[in-house]
């Protein structure tokens, strides 16, 4: 919700500091990603070092107190000031997150866990947009950084609390820990050892173009849908973001166990296969998306886009640790982010509004809509990647 709440808000935000799409792009994308991705390189050597969960809950505190903050800004470089906070925060969310997950859950059940795990990424967006639209509309974009940002403080100190730090390689058993003292795995080792797993890289290059399309369709979908679809603030928090969230929840939980009943029955391969198909069987809905007028037709399309799309998170990381040594996996996981938000995050929202001012003379107020289309034109590329890890996990299986 944090990430994706300006998403919703920046036409309200465009008109009231006078911004352009470029600086909308940049507060949503790279200024975020590379404050987001670099530190958590560092976050994830000291996740695999110390208690993961106390790492989750600082980090929870900061990136909520900086979403509330952005609230106060008076003009670009203080809102740029609080995104980059934000970004500094959510660095050492998931890397420690994604460790945590592979150790309480077995290879067969690991997809589904992280399925459940990636409702974040779902449920955050769309909460964020209908929470955020509505406090919007009716109080202004300021409070609704207030309400959005300020509970996380609250949940922060009931992770710290409650959540429980298992025991490293818990769930491999097969894969027995290092001695005591044995020195931890340098920066460049991880790397090293990513990189010479070719279905890994195969993987982490499918989830890196995914998400720069993503992150750049999630960030400009509501202007879309207000410059072009003449919908509303209000209308798109009711009608349109909470019916996504559940498509996206469907779509997120039953990809992981669809790919859980896969691995137990093909074996783990099946699961990049399966995130290739989806892909492919959402594709022409997403780009229906952008070019039918009718607004109900419109957002039919983009539903089902998101009941096929949003698939690929659970298995994509449960495979990535999967392959990781135990004593690396959350830095195979911060490696695999650095990637995904440097070259997703950063270029997927910043270079949509470059694009969207460049066509502007040419396409006018259509201008967005074009840059989108394109950005979605890119989907065939990951659908490669995800097959050919595929294969490759086949073939090393065999």
């Amino acid at each position: 919700m944090d990430r994706q709440i300006l998403a919703i808000l920046q036409e309200l935000i465009k008109a009231d500091l006078r911004l352009t799409d470029t600086q909308l792009g940049l507060l949503s994308g790279l200024a975020f990603a590379i404050f987001y991705a670099t530190l958590g390189i560092p976050v994830a050597r000291l996740a695999d070092r110390f208690n993961r969960k106390n790492i989750v809950a600082i980090s929870l505190a900061l990136w909520s107190m900086m979403t509330a903050a952005g609230g106060l800004a008076a003009n670009f470089g203080q809102l740029l000031a609080a995104r980059i906070g934000v970004g500094i925060g959510e660095a050492g969310s998931s890397p420690p997150s994604h460790s945590i997950i592979a150790d309480l859950y077995p290879p067969n059940e690991r997809a589904g866990a992280m399925g459940i795990f990636s409702l974040g990424v779902v449920l955050g967006a769309a909460l964020g947009t209908t929470i955020g639209g509505l406090v919007a509309s009716s109080y202004g974009w300021r409070n609704a950084m207030f309400v959005i940002g300020l509970p996380g403080v609250v949940l922060a100190v009931i992770v710290w609390l409650f959540v429980v730090e298992p025991r490293r390689g818990l769930s491999d058993p097969a894969r027995a820990p290092d001695a005591p003292g044995t020195p931890m795995p340098g920066l460049a080792a991880g790397f090293a050892s990513l990189g010479r797993s070719a279905p890994a890289v195969h993987l982490v290059i499918a989830v890196t173009l995914t998400s720069m399309i993503g992150y750049g369709l999630t960030a400009w979908g509501p202007s879309y849908m207000q410059r072009t679809l003449g919908i509303s603030v209000r209308d798109i928090a009711l009608y349109v973001a909470l019916p996504g969230g559940v498509f996206g929840v469907i779509s997120a939980v039953g990809g992981g166990r669809i790919a859980d009943r896969l691995a137990r029955g093909r074996g783990l391969y099946a699961q990049s296969l399966m995130v290739a198909v989806f892909k492919l069987v959402a594709l022409p809905f997403m780009l229906g998306f952008y070019l039918i007028d009718q607004p109900m037709l419109a957002i039919g399309s983009y539903w089902l886009s998101v009941l096929f799309a949003n698939s690929y998170l659970g298995p994509t990381f449960a495979l990535i640790q999967g392959l990781a040594p135990l004593r690396m996996r959350a830095l195979w996981a911060a490696i695999t982010l650095l990637v995904i938000n440097l070259i997703g995050l950063g270029a997927g929202p910043t270079l949509v509004g470059v694009l969207s001012d460049a066509l502007r003379p040419q396409f006018g107020a259509d201008s967005l809509r074009w840059a989108l289309c394109v950005f979605a034109a890119i989907t065939p590329w990951a659908i490669f990647h995800y097959w050919r890890a595929g294969v490759l996990l086949r073939r090393a299986a065999a």
